[in-house]
């Protein structure tokens, strides 16, 4: 069984023990080294911590598992940085990742945490490629804040592209090490319930690549397909929970876009769901700076919403498919001097609002759940997708989460409604 043992506290026990023997007689230096000696004892015992979860497989279709999420969060920008070491965390300048962050967001109303994992600079050479032993346990021990919550946790290998490169020359080394890479991952969370969810790639294309957003080549789509069948197939391998846990594939660089999801295998597994990507309209969604940026949302541009997840029910849902847009968002907009004079507002917040009420309702309607992509930024640099403050434990605008929970808020109450009734009648009929 994997356990970390914190030991901080016992070497400062050992230490003040210490020093009170320095001070006394032989027989006290004797006493506080017996004492000292039980306190580790007793205090290692104490501060184990247990990685292992196991869990229950309730026999639920992917549709069925799908159908049971209503809105999500992502953990960005944190386990997903690209450095090495346990140091990585943090560095993009976002603080290490405690429970009581997961707590709070799960608090909030969300039910889908995703944890996006760089493993590119925490893995061997080849043929093994094994996976640095602390890493592994650190992003367990992150997984499992959200699964002691009981909720769904979408685990990911995100930002791998400097090795994953989806093209016929270097295919045949990637799928060694992809392979390598999630067989220990299941592995490791085999045991684990249908709550957890592993998503085996995150926007895999060739960067700076032709169509490298827009569906990419046909070379690069069908490896990318071989790519989905063999993590479908190494997970499956590893038996236990993993033969029917719900697994994550995707499109050319997640996209939602006709020639990605027009043309992508469909693999052949009962536990399967398409991850997607669909941050619409771009124009309002990102800072882009162009003459053709939107700060503001009117709803004109709703049929732009609405084609994405049209266009994923006829590629996916109609076949029987279930789909999660893992990533969606809106950065917050600085108004220029003209439209904050014409607004009265520095940021486009309740632009934002609107917008994504709009984006959740739809979403809704097609039953696919959405995740939003939190990067802890703000009012700082970057893109500012940030929500929810990590460094504060506090929400940067409640306004968005008010808006994402209102979209659900009413779901529960409904399904409770239709109890209520169906039990009703089968009074009436009964009397």
């Amino acid at each position: 069984m994997k356990k970390v043992k914190l030991i901080a506290i016992l070497t400062a026990l050992t230490m003040t023990l210490g020093c009170f023997a320095g001070c006394g007689d032989s027989d006290s230096s004797s006493e506080a080294e017996n004492t000292a000696s039980g306190s580790e004892s007793q205090a290692e015992e104490t501060e184990e911590v247990v990685l292992e979860r196991t869990g229950e497989m309730r026999g639920l279709t992917a549709t069925e598992l799908v159908a049971e999420m209503t809105t999500g969060w992502n953990l960005g920008n944190s386990l997903d940085s690209e450095a090495a070491g346990l140091e990585a965390e943090t560095a993009w300048n976002n603080p290490k990742t405690t429970k009581a962050m997961i707590d709070a967001v799960v608090a909030r109303g969300f039910d889908v945490i995703r944890i996006p994992v760089t493993w590119n600079e925490h893995m061997g050479e080849g043929p093994d490629y094994t996976v640095d032993e602390a890493w592994m346990d650190r992003v367990q021990e992150v997984v499992n804040y959200a699964i002691d919550n009981d909720v769904y946790v979408i685990l990911n290998a995100h930002h791998e592209e400097p090795w994953r490169i989806p093209d016929n020359e270097h295919i045949d080394a990637v799928d060694e090490q992809h392979q390598a890479l999630w067989r220990q991952i299941a592995e490791r969370f085999k045991d684990y319930g249908d709550k957890l969810i592993f998503e085996g790639l995150n926007e895999p294309r060739i960067e700076g690549g032709v169509n490298e957003w827009n569906g990419g080549t046909e070379e690069g789509r069908r490896c990318i397909d071989r790519l989905n069948q063999s993590f479908i197939d190494v997970v499956r391998a590893t038996g236990g929970n993993n033969e029917t846990r719900l697994l994550l594939v995707t499109t050319f660089a997640t996209q939602a876009v006709s020639q990605a999801i027009n043309d992508v295998a469909i693999p052949d597994d009962d536990y399967v769901a398409f991850s997607i990507h669909a941050y619409t309209p771009y124009a309002f969604t990102y800072h882009s700076g162009e003459t053709w940026e939107l700060y503001n949302w009117d709803g004109t541009r709703i049929s732009e919403i609405e084609g994405v997840f049209s266009g994923l029910k006829s590629a996916f849902l109609d076949k029987g498919i279930p789909v999660i847009i893992t990533e969606y968002g809106a950065v917050n907009k600085f108004y220029s001097d003209e439209q904050q004079e014409e607004t009265g507002e520095l940021v486009n917040e309740a632009e934002v609002v609107k917008w994504v009420t709009d984006y959740l309702t739809i979403a809704k309607s097609y039953g696919i759940p959405c995740v939003w992509w939190d990067n802890n930024e703000y009012i700082s640099s970057g893109e500012l997708f940030g929500i929810f403050d990590r460094d504060n434990m506090t929400w940067f605008t409640e306004d968005v989460p008010d808006a994402i929970m209102a979209v659900y808020e009413d779901s529960g109450d409904t399904a409770d409604s239709e109890e209520a009734a169906d039990s009703e009648e089968s009074t009436d009929a009964a009397a």
